[in-house]
């Protein structure tokens, strides 16, 4: 049995929850074990603390199964996002306009990040709409700027001119397709261009893997060429600077580990690898062409022969193209309970660009590097 104090924002299925337990005793009566609970809300509030009664079985097991060994793993995703949030403390939220947040959990994202002091949101869409979904989501937005506009298309174009005239300093997407938002942002006269190709990076925290993770790119380059991947690392590598990682490793990952014509990602990965060696890619170590056994397993790479200072130890994984990536992110996320935050970077701000789907932890995370991004450029 157990009893809970109401959790703020409520709980929905799929959601994933922390939960931390600390044994406090037995219950007289029932010989139940007594556990404290503490349990994080949903919306990135104060934790609901509860208490929770486990009881024995009501018959023992036989002697013969309480002599099976039994083993249990531990893993508890999430925690290099609360990292990251936790990095930014003490630093000023960005003002980040949210684009087009005419649904549930776009507006909740905002408003949560808010909460969380990563960002300072101002609202860019149909002001009918979006106070329809703030009453749905039950959250009051009465606090946050909100600049008026007619549809979709209209607010990404407002949102960037709002960028470009440095009235905010982020972009995040709410309930409006990526390829609508980046229309905006890479016009050529009224966009937020730089001279490095823009391109995004998904943020990954998965429980069993021991470092911080990256894929690039899984959402903008569809099929990069070379220079284009050049750009693609560098920005990669400029992130996880700007996350404390001094000098990360960059697989550059193929169907295999020998450079042959026939596999053209084979080909850009000797490439990319040979223009670091010649400064043209720089902070980071590349190794490839990899296979993606090679670049998280040392063991696996070892028993090909492949000497790297980059195998089994990567934290940057650059995929061949945004198929590769796509499916690579997801599979992580839903196979592997990982975590999933993404950015797009190389623009004149970073863009918070998450899916609708995605659960406050990965609108929370994505904030979260979009700040520490800006703050790292700005000093």
């Amino acid at each position: 049995m157990a009893k809970y104090s109401l959790i703020p924002g409520g709980v929905k299925p799929g959601d994933i929850l922390t939960v931390m337990l600390k044994v406090t005793g037995t219950d007289p009566v029932t010989g139940a074990a007594m556990l404290e609970c503490c349990m994080p809300n949903r919306d990135g509030g104060e934790p609901a603390p509860g208490l929770v009664a486990i009881a024995s079985p009501a018959v023992p097991l036989p002697a013969q199964e309480n002599k099976v060994p039994v083993s249990a793993e531990i893993r508890q995703g999430g925690t290099r996002y609360a990292h990251l949030i936790e990095m930014t403390r003490g630093l000023e939220p960005i003002r980040t306009a949210v684009v087009h947040p005419v649904d549930c959990n776009s507006l909740v994202g905002a408003v949560a990040a808010a909460r969380a002091k990563l960002i300072v949101p101002i609202l860019v869409g149909p002001e009918a709409r979006i106070r329809a979904a703030a009453i749905q989501a039950g959250v009051d937005v009465s606090p946050f700027e909100l600049v008026a506009t007619q549809h979709s298309d209209a607010s990404a174009i407002e949102a960037v001119a709002m960028a470009r005239a440095h009235k905010v300093e982020a972009l995040m997407k709410g309930a409006i397709h990526t390829d609508e938002l980046m229309h905006a942002v890479v016009d050529q006269e009224k966009g937020l261009r730089t001279a490095r190709r823009i391109s995004h990076v998904f943020a990954i925290d998965a429980p069993r893997y021991p470092r911080p993770l990256f894929i690039t790119d899984a959402a903008i380059n569809i099929y990069p060429t070379l220079t284009d991947k050049r750009d693609i690392v560098q920005n990669a590598i400029d992130l996880a600077h700007a996350l404390g990682i001094a000098v990360p490793c960059v697989a550059i990952l193929s169907a295999e580990e020998m450079v042959t014509e026939s596999i053209t990602s084979t080909l850009d990965a000797a490439a990319l690898c040979k223009m670091a060696e010649r400064g043209q890619i720089t902070g980071g170590i590349l190794d490839g062409p990899l296979a993606f056994d090679n670049a998280v397993s040392l063991e696996a790479a070892q028993t090909k022969g492949i000497v790297s200072a980059v195998a089994g130890r990567a934290n940057i994984f650059v995929v061949p193209d945004l198929e590769a990536g796509n499916m690579l992110a997801k599979q992580l996320e839903y196979l592997a309970d990982a975590h999933i935050a993404g950015i797009v970077l190389g623009a004149r701000v970073p863009i918070i660009l998450t899916s609708r789907a995605d659960k406050i932890e990965a609108r929370l995370g994505s904030s979260a590097l979009a700040l520490l991004l800006a703050r790292h450029v700005k000093h």
